[in-house]
């Protein structure tokens, strides 16, 4: 299709204000639901709050990839949203511990969905040579929905009560959802829904063409799964609540290293654009480890924050230039199902994060450093391969030439 003019227009910033609505939405109840679960008598289930979430996420990307190339950007996205504003209604109500891990895994389906097909359609309306810079801009208002939400969402907590919390996610996903009826379809001639569909084949589950963006996103995210899952409780343990400071709560951790990926976002996806994807993400690949390191060698409030931002640098950088890349070595007409995979790999990162840290962390304070040492370790597996990537595409290019 012909691309606009203009490089950011009226669609681009509803499709914006739509991702950041769509992240606050789910991240609004994340900090609060560990002490949920264990109010509940879950405790020992924590390491599925986040991994449960996932698991659907990644089942439902091949479907969401196929439907994005078949029926349409837009309608995948509203879908996605639809579920999220469901599921926050049905949280006060199935109270019981299965109840609870049932919910998590369908909610999962929201953002199997409505990522899916933003990214789509952010490629489709940007011009190739400012993709980079686009993915991180849009990534943004992302990344404010997710910096705001946990810290919005745990004030409601503190100051109403734990079920205005479920319902004022709901609100804000129907928000996000109003936004795009309004938005124009950039998929060129979209198919009517029908049950084939959903009928998924080998061909619609992976795109060989995505392999080592998949890979890097893998190995980054399972940091982020730790994050997820044991930052509450380490928030707790150091004492970071107990400090006096007004609108201090469980979320402020998410907050600190969001906004913190918020000041590299951009200038990340415009020098992906000039010096190449694997670069950039080599710097972030490190950066994760330290901060990996640093957050499980935390004693003190000062040492954790450091880590926090650290870890938010990280993930700015990691993020635009993971789905530019993975966009750039896509097809056109099955940019979809790129776009499928490539998050399938985010999911098995954070849903594997998420899990075993679980398991090393066993709800004991000692095991914190452990932890989160075990992230930064993966995440060092994944400098070293960008390393090995960066050598064989000079080796590939020589024997050309």
């Amino acid at each position: 299709m012909n691309k606009p003019a203009k490089t950011y227009t009226l669609q681009f910033w509803l499709l914006c204000l739509s991702s950041y609505l769509f992240f606050a939405s789910f991240n609004m109840i994340i900090p609060e639901l560990p002490d949920y679960l264990t109010s509940l008598g879950g405790e020992e289930y924590k390491g599925l709050i986040i991994s449960l979430f996932t698991l659907t996420a990644g089942f439902s990307r091949p479907f969401s990839g196929k439907l994005t190339d078949k029926v349409g950007r837009i309608p995948v996205m509203v879908f996605g949203a639809a579920v999220c504003f469901v599921i926050g209604f049905l949280y006060p109500i199935l109270t019981s511990v299965g109840g609870f891990l049932f919910l998590r895994f369908i909610h999962g389906f929201s953002t199997g969905f409505k990522p899916t097909g933003t990214v789509a359609y952010v490629a489709d309306i940007v011009p190739l040579n400012r993709r980079g810079e686009a993915m991180g801009l849009a990534g943004v208002f992302g990344t404010m929905g997710m910096a705001s939400g946990p810290a919005i969402g745990s004030e409601i907590a503190l100051q109403f009560s734990l079920n205005t919390m479920f319902y004022a996610s709901s609100a804000t996903a129907i928000l996000s959802v109003l936004i795009l009826v309004g938005m124009k379809e950039t998929l060129a001639n979209p198919e009517r829904f029908k049950l084939s569909h959903l009928k998924i084949k080998g061909g619609d589950i992976f795109d060989k063409s995505v392999v080592r963006p998949s890979i890097i996103m893998v190995l980054n995210t399972f940091s982020f799964g730790i994050m997820l899952t044991i930052v509450p409780d380490l928030t707790k343990h150091i004492g970071i609540m107990d400090q006096g400071i007004p609108f201090v709560n469980k979320g402020v951790a998410f907050l600190i290293f969001t906004v913190a990926s918020l000041f590299v976002r951009l200038a990340a996806g415009r020098a992906s654009d000039v010096y190449g994807r694997e670069p950039i993400l080599l710097i972030s690949s490190l950066l994760y480890a330290t901060g990996m390191f640093v957050v499980g060698a935390a004693d003190s409030i000062t040492l954790f924050l450091i880590g926090n931002v650290i870890f938010g640098i990280a993930t700015g950088m990691n993020s635009p230039t993971i789905f530019a890349w993975a966009t750039d070595l896509s097809h056109p007409e099955h940019r979809g199902r790129a776009m499928a995979t490539v998050f399938i790999a985010l999911e098995i990162g954070i849903m594997s994060g998420a899990f075993l840290s679980g398991l090393i962390y066993d709800n004991q304070p000692e095991n914190f450093a452990a932890t989160f040492w075990t992230g930064g370790c993966v995440a060092l597996v994944g400098f070293s391969l960008l390393i090995y990537f960066l050598i064989s595409n000079k080796r590939r290019k020589h024997a050309k030439d």
